[in-house]
């Protein structure tokens, strides 16, 4: 395999940095979409439609595209099957998918095919190794990476969004195949920079969305690396604080939820000036919206928005602000009723003269309604990846890539 050193990032090698023509190549996007929680259909195709970018360059490859759908147990955790149909449309060649992740059938079909093909391996996380961190010696380790770096040339990682992520596809190959960055992650490094350079404070941050472990985990981080003066919570985030400072006495629902609630009131005592709560929510009754105050919240499950008082005093925080990052929807905005929040917060966002970041496949999808992309300085499909590069916290993704350009460089010129 040829290798030209050329890479725009100095630490890391990218797809300009390796001859790939006739070579199979395992290609770690992130298609992970949000998906209807009535129908499962996709519906917003925008991360499936980004990285087809990769996979148009490399037409005289043969492409297995590997990605994960969703956690197990929710609704979103589907087949990759109607992702592949997304992809063919895009990149308009052949393109099968392989209801298989790492069995006889996979390895068969990555065997078989000719350059110019794309293969999509079935939901990587029906592999249950995937649904696991690591170190990067134990992930090589793993059946899955084994096994599929038998009958690949070159691994490309593009997955942005889950490269604060640990898990084998992200970090198992950088060892045993040449491991580069592909074009979305350089691109998003490179706008992120440049939105950086003109950022100023205050920084106030808007945090809502389902991943609470990755939100509790960069706010410390935030805070202490100036970049959270405030940061304002909204939907099970912001429920997990309420409970933490003894508002909500019910308990929310969410696994290993003692342990968050822990977490979060360690947080309050440390930075509560820095910490925004809701003061009233939007609950569900009879499929209406009604709004409570969060003093009489009864059962945290119904709660579907921040309400009105809410909306207006975070819309105050933002419009003052000299940078405003917001990742995850204030609440259930696909539910009629139930976007107010998101769509207020978006909207002040778009009108405020600072610099504005937004990300996560969410709230991608509520810019896209809401036709004001256009008004925002950077948007971003990634969510808890983009919260963790913006605290500074260390990216197991660009780890695993760093290696691999120590271990393959040096070796690769030699041949």
């Amino acid at each position: 395999m040829g290798l030209k050193i050329n890479s725009v990032i100095g630490d890391f090698l990218t797809i300009d940095d390796l001859d790939l023509n006739g070579k199979r190549v395992f290609l770690r996007a992130d298609i992970n979409s949000s998906i209807d929680p009535k129908t499962g259909k996709i519906l917003n195709a925008n991360r499936i439609e980004e990285a087809t970018v990769t996979i148009r360059e490399l037409k005289n490859s043969v492409v297995v595209v590997g990605s994960h759908q969703g956690r197990v147990g929710k609704y979103d955790y589907v087949s990759l099957e109607e992702h592949t149909q997304y992809i063919a449309e895009y990149v308009g060649r052949k393109t099968t998918f392989v209801m298989d992740v790492m069995g006889k059938a996979a390895l068969d079909a990555i065997r078989s095919a000719e350059p110019g093909d794309v293969l999509v391996l079935d939901n990587l996380r029906f592999a249950a190794e995937e649904n696991f961190e690591f170190t990067l010696e134990d992930a090589a380790k793993t059946v899955m990476v084994k096994r599929l770096s038998k009958v690949i040339d070159a691994c490309v990682l593009d997955a942005f969004p889950s490269a604060h992520r640990a898990h084998p596809s992200i970090i198992g190959f950088a060892d045993l195949v040449p491991t580069v960055a592909g074009r979305l992650v350089v691109k998003e490094l490179k706008s992120l920079t440049k939105v950086m350079m003109t950022s100023k404070a205050p920084f106030a941050t808007v945090l809502g969305g389902s991943k609470i472990s990755d939100r509790l985990e960069a706010m410390s981080a935030l805070i202490n690396g100036g970049k959270g003066d405030k940061i304002l919570l909204t939907g099970l985030i912001g429920l997990v604080f309420l409970r933490a400072a003894g508002v909500i006495e019910r308990p929310i629902g969410l696994s290993d939820e003692e342990k968050l609630v822990n977490q979060a009131k360690r947080l309050l005592s440390e930075y509560r000036a820095n910490i925004e709560l809701p003061e009233d929510v939007a609950i569900s009754v009879d499929d209406e919206r009604k709004e409570i105050p969060v003093s009489e919240i009864d059962d945290p499950s119904k709660v579907l928005d921040i309400g009105t008082k809410t909306i207006n005093r975070y819309v105050k925080v933002i419009k003052s602000a000299g940078t405003v990052f917001m990742s995850g929807t204030p609440g259930a905005f696909e539910y009629k009723g139930f976007e107010r929040g998101t769509h207020e917060l978006l909207y002040a966002l778009a009108n405020s003269l600072g610099t504005t970041i937004v990300s996560g496949g969410h709230l991608t999808t509520a810019l896209e309604g809401l036709k004001i992309k256009d008004w925002l300085d950077h948007i971003s499909t990634s969510g808890g990846a983009l919260v963790m590069f913006l605290a500074g916290k260390s990216m197991p993704m660009f780890e695993a890539l760093k290696r691999s350009a120590k271990t393959w460089k040096g070796r690769l010129e030699r041949n």
